[in-house]
């Protein structure tokens, strides 16, 4: 495969500076380690990957600052997904704060781990919707990171704020182990219905089970998500490093070509490229202007080009 590539999901940590609390037992232990932009660097551009957006993994003001440095004094992270609370009073100023910080003009979506509340339908509650209105007016998107119990209160949320672009992480985690479709895919379908979301081709090698999986087991997962939001508003994430508890990071950009090879050379330039550019304003800050949907979803089956 040789093409210009945006990965649009990637993370990096230091366990000197803070822990990362979800790193817990046998099958995360790999993890618990720090990893930084420059162990991710040669594998990327081994890949073809000309720029990256790094995401934030913990619910703490400090550490949207950090990334937002590290970006700003990096070549490769071109834009940075932090984290501020939603719920505070001052979101709005808080968003602009972290603007003016050095690396600013990198920050293109916040995310809050919405995997992790107790309450199911937190996205709804009135001080996140008010945040998030926050984070729209921003110009900002909100990356999504969710498992299948909170598809529906997504969509319900990406309804009520049509103007704020909701960015789905991971396909919304299915359950893939159990090869599950049902009714995680008819819940996506309710989410990519809506023009104001878009999905992550990004997380499908760790929700496989680990040591024998395939990668014809994650195909149906795909092809929903192809159906559901259409090669115009799908975009490709490594999730690395937690991919690395399953391969390799030139193997996770070889498995989503080949999960995609039924999609002509234009489809795969916007999944690989194009749709990250647009979606996360990548190059052009979106400082002051409002967010920019992706295109309507497009119906069509799987390998037509």
């Amino acid at each position: 495969m040789t093409r210009r590539i945006i990965d649009a999901h990637h993370h990096v940590w230091d366990l000197t500076v803070r822990p990362q609390p979800w790193i817990t037992g046998d099958a995360l232990a790999p993890l618990a380690r720090s990893f930084a932009a420059e162990d991710l660097a040669a594998e990327a551009r081994a890949a073809g990957v000309v720029a990256t957006v790094v995401v934030q993994t913990v619910c703490v003001p400090q550490e949207t600052p950090e990334l937002l440095t590290l970006a700003a004094g990096n070549d490769l992270i071109t834009g940075v997904v932090g984290w501020t609370d939603l719920t505070a009073p001052d979101v709005a100023d808080a968003l602009a704060a972290l603007r003016e910080r050095p690396g600013g003009e990198r920050l293109v979506g916040i995310r809050h781990q919405v995997q992790e509340e107790p309450d199911p339908h937190w996205l709804l509650r009135p001080d996140v919707q008010r945040g998030l209105a926050a984070v729209a007016a921003a110009g900002l998107v909100y990356d999504l990171v969710v498992t299948p119990v909170g598809l529906a209160a997504a969509a319900d949320a990406a309804a009520r704020l049509p103007t704020l672009t909701f960015v789905l992480d991971h396909l919304g985690k299915p359950r893939i182990a159990d090869r599950l479709l049902e009714p995680w895919a008819a819940d996506l379908r309710r989410l990519g219905a809506l023009p104001n979301t878009v999905c992550k081709l990004s997380g499908l090698v760790t929700e496989a089970a680990p040591g024998t999986w395939r990668t014809g087991e994650l195909q149906p997962y795909a092809d929903t998500a192809l159906d559901a939001f259409g090669p115009q508003r799908l975009m490709f994430g490594s999730d690395w490093p937690v991919c690395t508890l399953r391969t390799d990071y030139t193997s996770v950009v070889r498995i989503a070509d080949a999960l995609t090879t039924g999609l002509g050379p234009r489809e795969k330039d916007a999944l690989f490229h194009d749709n990250a550019l647009r979606v996360y304003g990548l190059g052009g800050f979106r400082r002051d202007r409002p967010a920019r949907h992706a295109a309507a979803p497009t119906r069509r089956p799987h390998g037509a080009s």
